[in-house]
């Protein structure tokens, strides 16, 4: 928010003026995708056409909202699928937004999708090293390490709360179940 728009405002966090949803209506009620109708995404989907339709999209910190979240592995894997597959999605309809948008919101969006895939090649890079040559490849399982590391530090330091080193045990889940599952998804788009 802090570089001028928000890329995706979560269903259940998100109000609009109703003026500015009215005016996107038909657009949001037909969505398609490959000439198929879609109906993951939609929240993703909504923001791009405000911005699109040249609104504003912000961050409210003081806002509050409650939603159900899921509690179990299987849950949270759909979940984490069809977030993936929006994300795709969305990203290439909204690559033309990027160039009248901040330039951090550009950074934003190419790490969204770049790094997963980076994170992908380093995993198979030294899974390939480990199988050839029978070598443990320390050097980017030390990366890895490290710029999970860093990421949480700065994400605990920001928000003052240390909780937010736990965060780094999230890369086991990261590597072994969501980067397989992001594949999926980019094979199963429409």
């Amino acid at each position: 928010a802090r570089f001028g728009a928000v890329m995706c405002c979560c269903g259940p966090c998100a109000i609009y003026r109703r003026s500015a949803l009215a005016s996107l209506l038909d657009q949001y009620e037909s969505q398609y995708f490959r000439g198929k109708p879609s109906d993951f995404g939609e929240d993703r989907h909504l923001t791009i056409l405000m911005l699109k339709a040249g609104f504003r999209t912000e961050y409210v910190p003081s806002a509050i909202a409650a939603t159900v979240v899921p509690n179990k592995l299987g849950p949270y894997l759909r979940q984490q699928l069809r977030w993936a597959r929006s994300t795709f999605r969305d990203t290439l309809l909204g690559l033309r937004l990027l160039p009248n948008l901040n330039r951090f919101l550009t950074l934003d969006v190419v790490g969204q999708n770049l790094g997963p895939l980076l994170l992908a090649l380093s995993v198979l890079t030294g899974l390939a090293q480990l199988a050839l040559t029978g070598n443990v490849p320390w050097l980017p399982a030390l990366m890895i390490v490290a710029m999970t590391m860093i990421h949480c530090s700065v994400v605990a330091l920001r928000a003052r709360q240390l909780r937010f080193l736990g965060f780094s045990l999230h890369a086991f889940i990261s590597i072994f179940l969501l980067l397989p599952l992001k594949a999926y998804a980019l094979c199963t788009l429409s």
